[in-house]
């Protein structure tokens, strides 16, 4: 049975069926369950990657995705594939799915039927809020608050209090909390959210305050922060489990619909859904477990990213994840992508672990229009899936990037699979030359549309980079989405970064991504302890309960022990600040050797993050101690090209306008690429689902697993480190 809440509630049926025997080893599996497939469903589009366990074959799609119901667009895609293979619904041994519909629910939806339950006196705290201004606005003045989460009359106060340790002051009036359900029964309130003060130190409260909404509002979902974020910090704690309270019920509509469409012989398999902070859950936890799984955003692609990276030798570098309607942004060192608890959905700050990605919008399907002061702008506006770019069969009626692309030249679409109509992409991006001064050719201002999108790409890697102290000069950039290789390797030039890395069906890379992930759970609790107050026996018992919690967590969904990995990690700051720092625990003995390894970690990762620390000067606070949980998988290899001999061969020539002329350019199809081959630019690379484009000055060499990788001919001496 599925609470809705982590504690009391309604409980349901699991729409999905177990995810046992997703990581059973093949000789313990059916011979004829041995695909494994990952489905990334976008704004845009939908890609599906199947792996045969047995041949490490694999096979890629892409489909056009089905805003009114993503389910349909999931499932067509999946039966795609499968034909693709020549394989059934009985050679399926488990999918794997990443989506973004609670994210875009959040964002796009009109946020209604929620309700916060807080403590006497605290009705304001979604008020109040934060005094921080975001980049941008330089001061208050310009910077308006957005809309709360929760409006005031849905606020409602109960009495009761507990103080920073746990202790209880008053006892909770359980009359008031009654109350409270009741109201919200008659307002059809049918989300609502529990935070009441130092519940990380003592949930008694509010596991009593779920048991008593529950009696009198069974209908009701609830979220409780001591399960949600068992955090101190109460404005961020609230606005956390109020997330987690909106997104619940539209991930269960939404894996139900789901379940609808997979059919018969889809319907009994292992069904896996991504989370934010880089692993996977099974679809019936994500109903009753946080929202770390509603959060997935592009992560898949993040990981499948750090894959792609160790194999081709690049441990630090950039991802470039460009598709229809975005670009999506992460900076990878050591071949481990950077993760955050800081992050926001929207206005919303949302503090659970989560990959740390920044997303600009600016995409495939990006338009491109004039501001009131005459400037051409492009994007955040996107043509999306419907009605998409110009040239798409029954696109728009306004031009985008890949409408400034196909009049430049480079692109095909779905390997050709898609007619692109070439006029009508001039006759947009004609007439918006028209409206500006210089009597630009359609060339021109294609070409323009181009740059400035590289250039809203470029300023975020360098905001990503140069901000914390790092040069993008000694990082790679890795390209993929169906939009990303078009561009990437002139992103590449504008940064002078020393390569741009494009991995094999890059439009497919996050869909890949999902069947390269392994399970996470994430746990902690707070505990602030001043260095010469630490109790290490206290510290030692509360890590030891934490990890037990991240086992029976992993094994309730079927992973075995012996695959089960934990990971120690706790927030520290120095005594007298506001904010900390997340930093990996030593393992083992939790003893005087653990805590000087713990500081050190702590005054490296200070001075890393701003530049200076205070080591030996000032003493240290431990905040919140944590554990993360991994269930490690077999991860799909990357097979070697077949050798082969001589040099690649154009299949035709196409004039492609670089800079100011149009030139007479070879292209290619990428399958027949030799490994070891290399191509000076400027060149054409084709392949289902994208189109690379290699620029003047350019060369690729093909790695021997067929990645490709670009370089300058000559990097200019002031790029030379």
């Amino acid at each position: 049975m599925l609470p809705r809440c982590g504690g009391p509630g309604k409980a349901d049926t699991p729409a999905f069926p177990s995810s046992d025997g997703w990581y059973e080893s093949m000789s313990s599996q059916s011979l004829a369950a041995r695909f494994r497939i990952g489905i990334d469903t976008g704004g845009t589009f939908t890609d599906i990657v199947s792996v045969d366990t047995l041949s490490g074959n694999t096979h890629v799609t892409k489909v056009a995705s089905t805003p009114a119901n993503p389910a349909i667009g999931l499932v067509r895609g999946v039966n795609e594939i499968l034909a693709a293979a020549g394989a059934t619904t009985d050679d399926v041994a488990g999918l794997a799915h990443g989506t973004t519909v609670a994210t875009n629910a959040l964002l796009q939806g009109e946020i209604n039927s929620l309700g916060l339950i807080v403590n006497s006196g605290f009705k304001h705290i979604l008020e109040i809020a934060r005094q921080s201004v975001p980049e941008g606005y330089g001061n208050s003045y310009f910077w308006v608050k957005p809309d709360r989460i929760v409006p005031l009359q849905f606020v409602r106060e109960v009495t009761g209090r507990l103080d920073f340790r746990g202790h209880e002051l008053r006892p909770l009036d359980e009359a008031t909390v009654r109350e409270a359900a009741r109201y919200f029964r008659a307002q059809g309130i049918r989300a609502i959210g529990i935070c009441l003060l130092h519940s990380y130190a003592n949930d008694a409260h509010e596991r009593r305050a779920a048991e008593i909404v529950a009696q009198e509002y069974p209908d009701a979902t609830l979220s409780l922060s001591c399960v949600v974020l068992p955090e101190y910090r109460e404005y961020e704690r609230a606005v956390t489990t109020l997330v987690d309270a909106f997104v619940k019920p539209h991930m269960e509509r939404y894996l139900k619909r789901v379940h609808q469409e997979l059919g018969v012989g889809l319907q009994d398999k292992p069904f896996l859904v991504m989370q934010s902070s880089g692993g996977v859950a099974s679809a019936e936890q994500v109903v009753r477990k946080p929202i770390t799984t509603a959060l997935s955003g592009p992560a898949a692609g993040v990981l499948g990213s750090a894959v792609v990276a160790e194999i081709a030798g690049f441990p630090d570098l950039v991802t470039l994840d460009a598709g229809g309607t975005s670009t999506d942004l992460c900076l990878i060192e050591g071949g481990k992508p950077q993760v955050t608890n800081g992050g926001s959905v929207g206005p919303f700050p949302v503090r659970i672990p989560m990959i740390d990605i920044e997303t600009i919008g600016t995409g495939g399907g990006s338009i491109a229009w004039i501001s009131r002061e005459s400037h051409l702008k492009i994007g955040p506006r996107s043509a999306g899936a419907e009605p998409g770019p110009m040239c798409y069969p029954n696109g728009g009626n306004q031009p985008t990037i890949t409408d400034a692309n196909l009049v430049l030249g480079p692109p095909s679409l779905i390997g050709g699979g898609i007619a692109l109509n070439v006029d009508r992409a001039r006759g947009g991006i004609g007439a918006l030359a028209a409206r500006l001064p210089g009597n630009m050719s359609v060339e021109q201002l294609a070409s323009g549309i181009i740059e400035i999108a590289n250039w809203n790409q470029a300023n975020a890697i360098r905001q990503m980079t140069i901000q914390r102290g790092i040069d993008p000069r000694e990082f790679a950039l890795l390209s993929f989405g169906g939009a990303g290789p078009a561009q990437s390797a002139g992103v590449m030039d504008l940064l002078g970064m020393k390569a741009c890395i494009v991995p094999l069906n890059p439009g497919n890379l996050s869909a890949f991504g999902l069947l390269a992930v392994d399970w996470r759970t994430d746990h902690m609790v707070t505990k602030v302890m001043h260095e010469e107050t630490i109790d290490l026996v206290d510290v030692a018992a509360r890590y030891g309960a934490l990890e037990r919690e991240a086992t029976t967590t992993l094994q309730r969904d079927g992973i075995d022990a012996s695959r089960i990995r934990l990971v120690r990690e706790a927030d520290i700051r120095y005594a007298g600040q506001s904010m900390e720092v997340r930093v990996t625990a030593p393992g083992g003995a939790v003893d005087e050797l653990f805590l000087s390894g713990l500081i050190g970690a702590f005054n490296a990762a200070h001075l890393k993050t701003f530049g200076y620390n205070y080591a030996g000067k000032q003493k240290i606070e431990l905040v919140n101690l944590c554990v993360s949980g991994f269930g490690v998988i077999e991860r799909p290899g990357m097979p070697k090209l077949a050798r082969r001999t001589g040099n690649a061969t154009p299949k035709s020539n196409r004039a492609v306008y670089f800079g100011t002329q149009f030139q007479d350019t070879p292209v290619y199809d990428r399958a027949s690429l030799p490994s070891g081959g290399r191509i000076d630019g400027p060149a054409i690379v084709e392949e289902f689902g994208s189109t690379t484009v290699v620029f003047p000055g350019q060369y690729v060499e093909v790695d021997p697993h067929g990645i490709l990788v670009i370089r300058p001919l000559k990097r200019p001496p002031e790029m030379i480190r």
